[in-house]
């Protein structure tokens, strides 16, 4: 049967991206979007993921025909690709993420269909008009059923105030993070403010940010950064600092070119750039490094972290610096429950590790964040 004739005989309750069908109508609360990883963790689709047993995170996006209303330059979800593919078969941080009606969702969060793998759960909110209602019943449908999975909420600050912050937290949100992903004023307005007829601001976003802080409390809020977007090394880490002294977290995302988008034909960051950025972002957040004490060339690449030596070769070796950041689980605060696998890169040149790495991958990444290298330039 079609997914046309579905949709008009009875509730459809999941839709993998297909470009050969006409996409069914789906629309939030009654259906959401979640990633690749977490539908194969749950049993919706077949898949297996190189190395990872898929994803600890339930990451959920709501969804609307209309799709997402802003124009970020660098997201498959970006309004300027209505005219070529319809908002549920686009593809976001490099995957498909395929359509679930929630109930159905829901009744296999109940059932343990992901056999005890999550540990936290996020929606990630859209700019709709509609999407913080949505959002607020989503939660509240979530703490009915499964209050023992924390959960966060990825924000959209464009259509958002005080009030709702508050609202989410006394739902049951456990954790607030902000898509902050440019680092300086200039670079967020090229990539996603009226410059290109997206509604955001990098001043509503800070504030919303600065609420987080004041609502959620130290180690409960966090701002998502993404790496190689213009920004130098030094620029991206003072950000860091800033907001650990805020008392939140950084999670940091590889530039990857998404196909599609309007960035699709830059190149992604380069590996020692983002190599030496992860470790400077987990010294912050993690080791009691600062910013300041940071040595940076003219070019704003770091020569320095300021930290002592043996104890920097410690954590490097622990190679959790390198794994993905984001909201933590319940076995390490050090690392992500979102382990996002493969969001930012390929298998074949992973930027954000989704598992611990062994020793073969510490060499690795050694040898990508050239340290020596950037003293003594050819």
């Amino acid at each position: 049967m079609s997914a046309v004739a579905q949709e008009n005989s009875q509730p459809l309750n999941f839709y993998r991206p297909d470009y050969f069908v006409k996409t069914p109508t789906m629309r939030s609360p009654e259906y959401v979007q979640l990633s690749t990883a977490a539908a194969i963790t749950l049993g919706l689709v077949p898949g297996v993921m190189h190395r990872t047993s898929c994803t600890n995170c339930l990451n959920l996006l709501m969804t609307y025909p209309e799709g997402c209303r802003a124009n970020c330059t660098y997201c498959g979800l970006a309004r300027h690709r209505e005219e070529s593919r319809d908002y549920a078969d686009r593809n976001f941080i490099r995957v498909d993420w395929p359509t679930v009606r929630v109930d159905e969702m829901l009744e296999r969060i109940a059932k343990n269909s992901d056999k005890g793998q999550f540990q936290r759960m996020c929606i990630s909110m859209i700019t709709h008009p509609d999407s913080d209602h949505d959002t607020q019943v989503m939660l509240k449908r979530w703490m009915e059923v499964a209050p023992h999975i924390p959960a966060s909420i990825l924000s959209n600050p464009t259509t958002m105030d005080k009030q709702d912050l508050i609202d989410l937290k006394a739902m049951g949100a456990d954790i607030f993070t902000v898509a902050l992903d440019a680092v300086t004023p200039e670079i967020f307005e090229r990539t996603r403010g009226k410059t290109v007829q997206s509604p955001h601001s990098w001043d509503k976003y800070w504030q919303t940010i600065e609420w987080a802080a004041e609502i959620y409390g130290p180690e409960k809020f966090g701002a998502h950064l993404i790496c190689g977007m213009g920004e130098t090394e030094q620029e991206i880490l003072a950000v860091c600092q800033k907001m650990k002294d805020m008392g939140g977290h950084n999670h940091m995302f590889a530039f990857f070119p998404e196909k599609g988008s309007m960035m699709e034909d830059w190149d992604a960051v380069p590996q020692d750039h983002w190599r030496r950025v992860q470790l400077g972002r987990f010294l912050i957040d993690y080791a009691g490094g600062r910013y300041e004490d940071m040595e940076f060339d003219q070019y704003g690449r770091v020569l320095s972290f300021g930290y002592p030596q043996a104890e920097l070769e410690d954590i490097i070796d622990s190679g959790k610096p390198f794994q993905t950041s984001g909201c933590p689980g319940k076995d390490d605060e050090e690392v992500s429950a979102c382990n996002r696998p493969y969001g930012d890169s390929s298998p074949s040149d992973i930027r954000s590790f989704p598992f611990a790495l062994n020793r073969e991958d510490v060499e690795i990444v050694r040898r990508q964040m050239r340290l020596q290298d950037l003293r003594f330039p050819g």
